[in-house]
């Protein structure tokens, strides 16, 4: 089950319960909101080592690709227990400061206009469009890119590689696709690393605090994949998931329903990132389970986001009900996204503009997501309008 997690969330299960993947590889999974975060905020006993372990081990003719690019990802964001993360990620912060994202904030808004009308007259004109590759694929990278200072040539390779590293790593995949991947990731890698190496902006701040080359390129490889892809995955089920809610998406017309709460909803009802990993560090136990020392840990955000015991009504989409903004969709601790209020303000910019095109829209193709241990990762989201009535008259 692990690999299609969002499929199977309910208050059935266990609070811990142990499960296995594709290789037979033990894990506990960790249902609960309280256990989840329980663990989050605890990285001296449950360390985030194996946040960016391949799921499906790297075989050896894969490893050599990776290694003819030079490809290193040490302890920086994400898998960084170390002492070192504090001051990596501080600078991180700083690029992505709630003042900095703000302004970006017309701009954005100004694009996002731009092709909402676009998708809009084709709509008018009876065709399909496609709301994943009109409008949410590229935007999230587009604003970080900004950010971060990354230059136009690294901003097209960034996103035809990200999601290629998101099923290297998170993905059950077979030894041929991933000598596959690994030669893609590998032309990534290269590209980040003269970035880091001779880049502005984030590039030049962490160098300037001392870090060296493999730090800078670490850093730069879990924001620009997971940061960007992440925002987009969720703007392309959030849409989706509005286009089933008519009642919200006239309360966000009418202004009876606040575009922060749907935001906030939807990170709870349908967040991109799924499930999350830890390793126990020493034997200990959850919920009074025992969990050896070296245990992959895996925690169900989405589970959490749906426990009855946070919100009353579970799978319904509700804006605003009590406990809808405690869900755990950007992790919590020290290791909480970074990015979290880049991600909210491009999605509320993206779902005031877009509610005249979910308005009455058909949905002729959901969004299809792959198997992955955590990342949804879905594709197109093809919408029309329903033709009119032709019933003869009289």
């Amino acid at each position: 089950m692990l690999f299609r997690n969002w499929e199977r969330v309910d208050d059935r299960w266990p609070p811990v319960v142990r499960v296995a993947d594709h290789t037979g590889a033990p894990h506990l999974l960790v249902t609960r909101h309280a256990l989840v975060r329980q663990v989050l905020a605890d990285p001296a006993t449950f360390r985030p080592d194996n946040a960016l372990d391949a799921v499906t081990p790297v075989p050896v003719a894969a490893l050599r690709v990776l290694a003819s690019y030079g490809f290193r990802l040490p302890p920086t964001l994400a898998n960084n227990g170390t002492a070192s993360h504090p001051a990596i990620r501080a600078v991180v912060a700083e690029a992505l400061h709630p003042t900095r994202v703000a302004a970006q904030r017309d701009w954005l808004a100004g694009l996002v206009r731009e092709r909402v009308a676009g998708l809009a007259a084709n709509l008018a004109a009876g065709g399909r469009v496609d709301l994943y590759a009109g409008l949410a694929a590229d935007l999230p990278l587009l604003v970080l890119a900004r950010l971060v200072q990354l230059p136009p040539a690294a901003t097209d390779t960034v996103k035809r590689f990200a999601r290629a590293a998101l099923e290297l790593f998170w993905a059950p995949v077979d030894a041929d696709r991933q000598h596959e991947l690994a030669h893609t990731v590998g032309r990534f890698h290269t590209v980040l690393r003269d970035f880091a190496v001779t880049g502005g902006g984030l590039a030049k701040s962490l160098r300037d605090a001392g870090q060296p080359a493999d730090s800078v390129v670490g850093a730069l490889f879990f924001l620009l994949v997971a940061g960007q892809e992440t925002t987009s995955q969720f703007l392309t089920l959030l849409l989706h998931r509005l286009a089933g809610e008519p009642a919200v998406l006239a309360g966000l017309a009418d202004g009876s329903v606040g575009v922060d709460d749907v935001v906030e909803e939807g990170l709870r009802l349908v967040p991109p990132i799924v499930t999350w990993r830890r390793r126990a560090a020493l034997n200990t136990t959850v919920a009074g389970v025992p969990v050896p020392a070296g245990s992959s840990v895996v925690l169900w955000l989405a589970a959490a986001g749906r426990d009855p015991a946070v919100v009353a009504r579970t799978d319904q989409f509700v804006p605003g009900q009590p406990g809808s903004r405690r869900h755990l969709a950007f992790g919590a601790g020290a290791h909480r996204c970074v990015g979290a209020q880049l991600a909210r303000m491009e999605t509320a910019v993206v779902v005031e503009q877009a509610v005249p095109l979910l308005t009455g829209a058909e949905v002729v193709r959901a969004p299809w997501s792959p198997d992955n241990l955590s990342f949804r990762m879905p594709d197109a989201l093809v919408i029309r309008r329903p033709p009119p009535d032709t019933a003869p008259a009289g």
